[in-house]
């Protein structure tokens, strides 16, 4: 498969201050320098010409002309390169601000289909007059991350909140280890004191060593990785969500739970063959 290179879109949203705004990734760490304390949204927006396509008997799939189940010619939806464009915009109202499209979210993170498109489509008529409800079930369900979730006609993030929201996430079936990935710099300052949300609602863990290495390295070059004792922490009372497909939440990660993962570890060591063959 041929991929082609596309711009790799930052929001910076400054919690306190309610500030959204696009940046270059050279902006991005001026925007910290400043002083602005926040999250920021990456997204990757390389697509190839693959479709995202409807089965009638197995609902959508993505990456290929044929149903992967019963291989028969499904029904076109949209492009993924749309898909990506329209997954950043739905992670500004989702995770963020959904006051600055005047959407209303209620406690647990749901917003309705409808009222999206409605303002989506007012924003823009010409660049998403294509827009449909069933185009968000698609984005949720080709989502290789599980970033959203979709019931009747409402859909919400799965994580990576600023905004504060209860949780009614399933918290069954935790590992007894996950991961979470830090600059060497931080990394001493963890250990003693813990891991704490920050700029986002939540710490986010990951499934395992490769996931939490591929979060880090987002923003580090070698990120540390870090072990958090889940099965402890739960046997101590302490909640963890199951978010997305690799991700989980916490209110906190203590520092009696954290370990450093070794660097040669074979998981982590493939993850940097894979860094290195993308140089």
């Amino acid at each position: 498969m041929e991929w082609r290179a596309g711009p790799i879109d930052d929001y910076c949203f400054h919690g306190p201050t309610t500030e959204f705004s696009q940046i270059t990734i050279d902006q991005r760490s001026r925007c910290c320098k400043l002083g602005n304390r926040g999250v920021h949204e990456r997204y990757d927006t390389r697509s190839s010409d693959t479709m995202i396509r409807e089965c009638t008997n197995h609902g959508y799939y993505a990456d290929d002309h044929l149903c992967p189940a019963c291989n028969s010619e499904g029904r076109f939806i949209m492009r993924t390169g749309e898909r990506d464009s329209m997954a950043r915009r739905l992670a500004l109202v989702l995770r963020h601000a959904p006051e600055k499209f005047d959407l209303e979210m209620d406690i647990n993170g749901w917003i309705d289909v409808k009222d999206i498109v409605k303002q989506f489509k007012g924003s823009n008529e010409r660049r998403y007059h294509w827009l449909r409800p069933h185009h968000f079930r698609a984005i949720s369900e080709t989502d290789p991350k599980g970033r959203y979730e979709v019931r009747g006609n409402m859909i919400r993030a799965t994580y990576g909140h600023t905004v504060e929201i209860e949780l009614d996430l399933p918290t069954d079936n935790i590992p007894e280890a996950l991961y979470y990935p830090c600059s060497t710099e931080e990394c001493d300052n963890i250990l003693e004191l813990g891991v704490s949300p920050s700029g986002r609602s939540h710490v986010h863990l990951s499934a395992n060593i490769r996931s939490a290495a591929e979060a880090g390295h987002v923003h580090h070059s070698l990120p540390t990785l870090l072990e958090v004792d889940t099965a402890r922490m739960v046997a101590a009372g302490e909640t963890i969500w199951h978010a997305g497909v690799t991700v989980y939440l916490a209110d906190k990660a203590p520092a009696e739970y954290l370990s450093v993962v070794p660097f040669d570890h074979p998981e982590y060591e493939l993850a940097r063959v894979h860094w290195d063959e993308e140089e």
